[in-house]
């Protein structure tokens, strides 16, 4: 596959979009899809006499190139609006390299990445020299998003006023929320002039401040008896249980707090967003409280209820639909939003299983093992992504895989404007080659990341990629 020019034939493959699984062949020409075969192609004889019939009335003179996908099962590549990439600033965590290698090798095609760097991303200029940066690496699409206030300052909303929605589709202050419910009305005011999505971070600043200090406490206690924070499989024999109950109990007010953070900002910033007429896109959502918030959001759009140009999408994470945090040891496995409850995990799941939500979204969020042994927040999660949701949605609570592609690629796309997502005749030749039913087990020092730090270290999953293709090339 190095010939781009060429016309690429896939076959002996499974084809899966969110309304394709079938048997069959792709036709692959200038970086995009020509054609879609359905039905059994084993042989490159076969494929050979399929695209030549096919192509016979083709004015390409292009060779053709024969990919054996043997058996494997092909799918848009994955599509991520929720991704750090720690760069600029933080490259000891992530760099584009790095990030990028590691988007490949999760099948990953297209990411939207967050601005909380260091500086902030706040300008249209910097964001374009970071996009330009990566699209020469011709490994996958990334869009940098721009922060809704000017340095997370929360005051200044200019820099919104002059960015285009093709460049730009998403803003957010990932990391934190708008303090001021105005300037957030006033940035979501101009994002709606510009059709441009207000991706937020539900977190309300009062509430996580009071969790901070429970947190803290947590973290002096796991410190002082040698607990790393960023390993939850690790034996701790020795240490007293009134200690394990001061670390468990502090860390379940702090994220008892949390709930209730992103559950007010949640609902308030739906509330601004329906006077703004502005797409929301809820980040990250981990409770039934703000899930039900957003259902009844799209409930009140689909009867015509809310204000001309509200509309509201949400994103829940892989590590929220397989991970409970209520007890050890993932309580103490430090992500923003916390893990929650079984009850909560439910509902997302159950959310993802009658259309409210729309995307999964992994926020991959690498650090350093010292960085995380101090109590950074965060999981790394691109390579990992696709396995635990195969795992937790398909294998276990028996969604289709076209369902999940629907989810991961064809959604996120629709979200972005972007025509890719989908096995059809002209759609970007983005994809992955996947084993649905190969079991692995979590090494994270086989990670492209720079980030080592999961919670499914040492675990089986089942679902592997084996291949990406970008633009009609394969890069992983």
């Amino acid at each position: 596959m190095e010939n781009k020019s060429s016309t690429l034939i896939i076959y002996n493959a499974r084809l899966v979009d969110s309304k394709i699984d079938s048997l069959g062949s792709l036709i692959i020409e200038n970086g995009k899809i020509k054609a879609v075969l359905l039905g059994e192609c084993k042989s490159g004889k076969t494929a050979t006499l399929s695209a030549t019939a096919f192509l016979a009335d083709s004015a390409s003179d292009e060779p053709l190139e024969f990919f054996d996908a043997q058996g494997l099962t092909i799918m848009p590549s994955f599509i991520d609006m929720h991704a750090h990439f720690r760069y600029p600033g933080q490259t000891q965590k992530e760099d584009l390299d790095s990030g990028l290698n590691a988007a490949v090798a999760g099948g990953f095609g297209t990411l939207v990445l967050m601005p909380n760097t260091n500086p902030v991303v706040s300008d249209g200029e910097l964001a374009k020299k970071i996009m330009n940066e990566a699209a020469s690496k011709n490994l996958a699409r990334i869009f940098q998003s721009i922060s809704i206030t000017k340095n997370f300052e929360g005051t200044d909303t200019s820099e919104i006023s002059k960015l285009s929605n093709d460049e730009f589709p998403v803003i957010t202050e990932d990391g934190h929320d708008v303090d001021s419910a105005a300037v957030m009305l006033e940035g979501m005011k101009k994002a709606s002039e510009k059709n441009i999505i207000v991706s937020c971070h539900c977190e309300d600043p009062s509430l996580a401040a009071a969790a901070r200090p429970y947190r803290q406490r947590a973290l002096g206690f796991m410190k002082q008896y040698e607990i790393p924070a960023g390993k939850v499989n690790v034996e701790t024999p020795n240490v007293p249980k009134a200690i394990n109950f001061e670390i468990d109990g502090n860390l379940t007010k702090a994220n008892s707090l949390l709930a209730l953070a992103e559950d007010v900002a949640t609902i308030r910033n739906i509330e601004i967003a329906k006077t703004a007429g502005c797409h929301i896109h809820i980040c990250h959502c981990s409770t039934k409280t703000s899930m039900d918030a957003v259902r009844r959001a799209k409930e009140e759009i689909s009867f015509g209820d809310t204000t001309e140009g509200f509309d509201c999408s949400v994103e829940v994470t892989p590590h929220h639909l397989g991970l409970v945090g209520t007890d050890a040891p993932n309580l103490r496995a430090l992500v923003n939003p916390p893990l929650r409850s079984e009850d909560d995990r439910r509902a997302l799941i159950e959310a993802l299983r009658d259309g409210t939500v729309d995307v999964i979204a992994t926020d991959h969020a690498p650090h350093t093992q010292e960085d995380k042994a101090a109590g950074s927040p965060g999981f790394t999660g691109l390579e990992t992504a696709f396995a635990v949701c195969n795992t937790i949605l398909v294998k276990k609570e028996g969604f289709s895989l076209s369902k999940l592609s629907k989810l991961m690629s064809d959604n996120p796309a629709k979200l972005l404007r972007l025509k890719s997502g989908r096995l059809a005749v002209g759609y970007n030749a983005d994809l992955v080659l996947v084993n649905p039913d190969e079991n692995w087990i979590v090494n994270s020092e086989n990670f492209k990341s720079k980030g080592k730090s999961t919670p499914l270290e040492g675990k089986q999953l089942t679902g592997k990629v084996h291949a990406t293709i970008f633009g009609g090339k394969q890069v992983f």
